[in-house]
């Protein structure tokens, strides 16, 4: 009996060793059949923020263009959803231009907002640690943008949103917005105030990180979209 037991421990030790998983398993595992000789893990970090770089500067670069929110139906502010029914009533009373300013108006803020994004970003990607990177390569094509939005959102939200009340003053949204609902008010009993300026500044973060995750997901998929002998060495196959 002892000497079965002996057996059985030693055959188990050596399927959990056959088993078992090492970082440079998982290496192998999330970006091919690379030896530890072609890929260290210092690669994998500077490659994961080189990545993120070139999502960031694309996606900002697109988004602060003229109709980079406005005419991308995937990202055009339009009202929130708690005053879609007053947009209606106002349209059905005369006021459509009104509103078509005022949404016209939200979308030129967030691109003019989204100038000023790259920097903030990319100040977060320079803080990203080794261990970081060995958590982003668990996860999906977009792990290292939901790292970055998880990481930074609260303090983007602080930092971005003077910077959309400067725009939504710039660009005459704010204006446009209590015009609209001034209208409204006056031919309703039920008042409509929602926060312009933070509703702005949530769907414009959003944006940035959308396009920054498509970003991510083509350079991580695509070889035409790894533009570097880096980014080639990390993500290739």
């Amino acid at each position: 009996m002892k000497n079965f037991f002996l057996f059985f421990t030693f055959s188990l030790s050596i399927v959990l060793f056959a088993n078992a998983q090492t970082p440079l398993d998982l290496l192998k595992k999330v970006t091919g059949s690379k030896s530890s000789d072609s890929l260290s893990t210092n690669d994998v970090a500077s490659g994961l923020k080189e990545a993120l770089n070139t999502g960031v500067t694309k996606s900002t670069l697109k988004l602060s263009s003229v109709d980079g929110f406005f005419k991308d139906a995937a990202l055009k502010i339009l009202m929130p959803p708690e005053a879609q029914k007053v947009e209606k009533t106002l349209r059905s009373f005369g006021f459509g231009q009104q509103v078509d300013d005022a949404i016209l108006s939200m979308n030129r803020a967030a691109e003019d907002a989204a100038k000023s994004a790259a920097p903030i970003f990319l100040s977060a990607i320079k803080q990203m640690t080794i261990n970081d990177a060995w958590g982003i390569l668990r996860g999906g094509d977009s792990a290292a943008t939901h790292y970055l939005r998880e990481k930074t959102n609260a303090s983007l939200t602080l930092a971005f949103k003077p910077v959309i009340d400067s725009a939504l003053e710039k660009t005459g949204a704010t204006k446009y917005w209590n015009t609209a609902f001034s209208s409204y008010n006056k031919v309703s009993f039920k008042k409509v105030n929602p926060d312009l300026s933070g509703y702005v500044t949530d769907k414009t973060l959003s944006g940035i990180f959308y396009e920054v995750a498509k970003q991510e997901t083509q350079i991580r998929k695509d070889p035409m979209a790894q533009t570097s002998d880096l980014l080639k060495k990390v993500f290739g196959n």
